[in-house]
């Protein structure tokens, strides 16, 4: 990366103290990272200080590796005060206030001398799936680096801009926040030239409180934007489409085509189950609609075919997200539509898995109502019998309450054979389930995740009957608190799930 320690040391505006030869401060580092597991030769550390790990303890470790810099909030001699006794003499080290404000300031200022376009995405559901539709579509003309794992915080966001490298002709950045302000500082640090925002839906209501106040959390992605950024957004959504717009520039509106002034938008759709979609997208001039004509009396909307591999109404709505940004990067319809049918499922998120005597549908990263919803209509699609495992869905605030009873009604009436709902608020869920269901349909409750892991294990064991018919589709889905994962990896043995 081309960054040399000495303008790293201004940019985190620290007091260096440094102990090799000084012409080396001049030359450029290989990586940035918070992982001692991850050093390269040449490479800086950075030492925070978190919940459950000081960094520091780590710092003499990382010079053995090869490290030529730590950015540290503590001297050599505190942390000895602190352990009870010496540690390994540190290498040269960058003394800063905030390691993880270093961090931030260090991204911003990489940021900076980077020319390459950088995709910023937000939206309470579909950040991830739309990236990874972004980044495909992307890739058939540039190269792309693209945020992996859940890097979409104050800590993610800044280690993502920091893989940047020479080779690296795009970059596509999650940017996910819980909070007001959280987004105004990843857009100083991202500064994106396209910005994208899926949707506005019921998360993070306990800080955010409404709609309309989730809204303006997301819309301060715009406000550190470049000078000559687009702005995509989602023409389905209602609050979305209200904005008419952003710093004296029109926004590029896609969707499905349901709504007037949508520049690209997937239409004709035909499901496949769970194995995907095909439809038709729309590229239209301007805000003209199929069906529409330009001022000499010609159409001006061309269309191609495509197949969206991911299954879901939703998923189309996401490609047609990606075909929007590649249309404004320039690439051809045939390039756009390669992209989208390259996309694979993100593990945790949709990512469908074929397993001996199941098939699940593994969910498990994160759920608010509106993700919960589109799960279950996933679900519904399988030509199978169903199980739902639903667990609780945090930071919905003073509608938590009614928010699960509506999560667990929907998934009795979209028919689901068998809804097992799991946690403190997934009371509420079962409430909803039970009233709504059938005779036919099984409605259970488990308090813990372990108690239904205790149940699915233990059932096959005492009668021969496991809880869960073989042959079912089961799909997994709770707040990423609630730990799903372990469930799976116990009770169905798979391995790649997220931590």
């Amino acid at each position: 990366m081309e960054l040399t320690i000495e303008q790293i040391a201004e940019a985190c505006k620290g007091r260096l103290v440094w102990k090799g030869n000084p012409k080396d401060r001049l030359r450029t580092v290989s990586c940035v990272t918070l992982d001692s597991r991850q050093i390269a030769e040449n490479g800086v550390f950075v030492a925070t200080v978190g919940q459950r790990v000081d960094g520091h303890k780590f710092v003499s470790q990382v010079f053995e590796k090869g490290a030529c810099l730590a950015i540290v909030e503590k001297t050599q001699a505190q942390v000895e005060k602190e352990q009870g006794g010496p540690v390994k003499e540190w290498g040269s080290y960058l003394l800063v206030e905030d390691s993880f404000q270093a961090l931030k300031d260090l991204a911003e200022f990489y940021r900076s001398t980077l020319s390459i376009p950088i995709v910023g995405i937000t939206g309470s559901v579909g950040k991830t799936s739309t990236k990874e539709f972004i980044a495909g579509v992307l890739s058939q003309k540039y190269c792309v680096l693209k945020t992996e794992g859940n890097f979409n915080n104050e800590v993610g966001v800044p280690l993502t801009l920091l893989r940047i490298r020479k080779e690296h002709q795009a970059a596509v950045v999650e940017m996910g926040i819980s909070d007001f302000g959280e987004m105004h500082r990843l857009s100083k640090m991202v500064r994106p030239n396209v910005c994208v925002i899926t949707n506005i839906g019921q998360c993070h209501l306990e800080n955010l409180g409404s709609r309309d106040g989730i809204l303006k959390a997301k819309s301060e992605i715009f406000d550190f934007m470049a000078e000559d950024a687009a702005v995509c957004l989602n023409g389905e959504d209602d609050k979305l489409r209200a904005i008419a717009q952003v710093k004296g520039k029109k926004p590029h509106f896609f969707g499905l085509g349901n709504e007037p002034g949508q520049e690209v938008y997937a239409s004709d759709i035909v499901s496949r189950g769970l194995w995907g979609s095909d439809a038709i997208l729309y590229f239209a001039q301007g805000a003209a609609r199929c069906g529409e004509e330009n001022g000499e009396g010609e159409a001006v909307v061309s269309s191609i075919p495509i197949h969206i591999p991911l299954p879901g109404r939703h998923m189309v709505l996401n490609a047609a997200a990606a075909a929007c940004v590649g249309r404004i990067l320039g690439l051809t319809p045939e390039q756009i539509a390669r992209g989208i049918e390259t996309v694979k499922a993100v593990t945790g998120r949709n990512h469908l898995i074929r397993l001996s005597h199941y098939t699940l549908i593994d969910d498990c990263y994160n759920a608010n109502p509106v993700s919960m919803k589109a799960a279950i209509d996933l679900l519904a699609m399988a030509d199978t019998e169903k199980t739902a495992i639903l667990g609780d869905m945090f930071e919905l605030g003073e509608d938590s309450d009614a928010l699960h009873r509506q999560v667990g009604s929907q998934a009795a009436r979209a028919g689901i054979h068998r809804i097992f709902c799991v946690g403190e608020n997934a009371r509420h869920m079962y409430e909803g389930a039970l009233g709504a269901a059938d005779e036919k349909q099984t409605v259970l409750y488990f308090a813990a995740r372990q108690d239904l892991e205790r149940a699915l294990m233990e059932s096959g064991e005492k009668n021969g009957e496991p809880l869960i018919p073989w042959g079912d589709t089961v799909l997994v889905k709770a707040s990423h608190g609630m730990e799903f994962s372990e469930l799976i990896r116990k009770c169905f043995l798979v391995d790649e799930v997220p931590l």
